[in-house]
């Protein structure tokens, strides 16, 4: 699961730019989100005005903003430029989302030392990622600031955890002075642990970013199961397929949407039910020109689902 080298929407749109050249657009103002919109996670850097495009091209209304490229570099011009190409293109970025500094090691051997704000060595640089993330956000009124907080102990009195709860406090407390949630994504814990970490932070703002494929990659969960008990804190979604690990040293195989063991119906339906009205965020971890057929090909599919859940 080499979740942070991948992101082809930003690659692919640049290898095929020119295919698209920069003429002058003539979208309409945004429009709130729809419930349950489709977007699309992106990682813009080095392209910004390539990968927002392709956004567009592809029909999305939204996006889920990838930006630790962007660490100890977020400045108010880099703001500027982000909000005018959003608002050029028409797009609602929902949620930023930092995970680095390194190392980052997306296996389940390596990764509990380097993921998220478990390790000590990386924790202080990471929560000051986060609080960049969060003011940068707020210069462009984003809501949400996500990212993964790693191999959250299950055990409570584990030394790590009561640690890594002032660090998620401490994130959480600095994005809501910029009247933001704070999201734990899912797949590095169990959802019992990462329940009980929200609730042993115990603040108002912190909630849950769903990825329906990670707990499954990771060997954690069912997401159908996982809403039963994480769904009143969710707030995004990251739309994503997968299977599970078969190597005891490595995650699951993410795949097309569709073609993995996630059964969509069921969680949106479950979401719904409690009121869930986010966006949907489709995030497909490949490269290149086949990233954009999987991702429209994701879209249509996930609509037709979304459309049957809100009928």
């Amino acid at each position: 699961m080499n979740r942070r080298t991948f992101l082809g929407v930003a690659s692919a749109a640049v290898l095929m730019e020119a295919h698209h050249p920069a003429a002058a657009l003539t979208t309409p103002p945004r429009a709130p989100l729809k419930p349950m919109d489709v977007g699309v996670f992106v990682t813009p850097s080095g392209a910004p005005e390539a990968t927002l495009r392709r956004v567009h091209d592809l029909g999305f209304s939204n996006c889920f903003l990838s930006l630790d490229g962007y660490i100890n570099a977020f400045t108010p011009q880099l703001a500027t430029q982000f909000r005018d190409l959003l608002d050029r293109f028409s797009i609602t970025a929902t949620t930023v989302e930092v995970v680095g500094p390194p190392p980052l090691r997306w296996n389940l051997i390596e990764g509990p030392a380097t993921i998220g704000l478990v390790p000590l060595k990386t924790r202080a640089a990471r929560i000051d990622a986060l609080c960049q993330a969060s003011d940068f956000a707020k210069l462009l009124d984003i809501p949400q600031v996500q990212t993964h907080c790693g191999f959250i102990p299950e055990d409570s009195t584990d030394p790590l955890y009561s640690g890594t709860v002032e660090a998620i406090r401490t994130v959480a407390a600095h994005c809501q002075g910029n009247g933001q949630y704070f999201l734990m994504e899912t797949g590095h814990e169990t959802p019992t642990t990462m329940a009980r970490a929200i609730s042993d932070v115990a603040m108002p703002n912190l909630a849950v970013g769903l990825d329906t494929a990670n707990l499954i990659l990771c060997g954690k969960a069912n997401p159908v199961d996982a809403v039963d008990i994480l769904g009143p804190h969710v707030r995004s979604i990251h739309a994503k397929d997968g299977r599970w690990p078969t190597d005891p040293h490595n995650a699951g195989e993410e795949v097309l949407i569709g073609t993995g063991i996630v059964d969509f119906l069921e969680v949106f339906t479950r979401l719904h039910r409690i009121g869930y009205t986010g966006a949907v965020t489709i995030e497909r971890e490949t490269n290149g020109p086949q990233q954009i057929e999987d991702v429209r090909q994701e879209k249509i599919y996930l609509e037709k689902i979304i459309s049957k859940v809100l009928a």
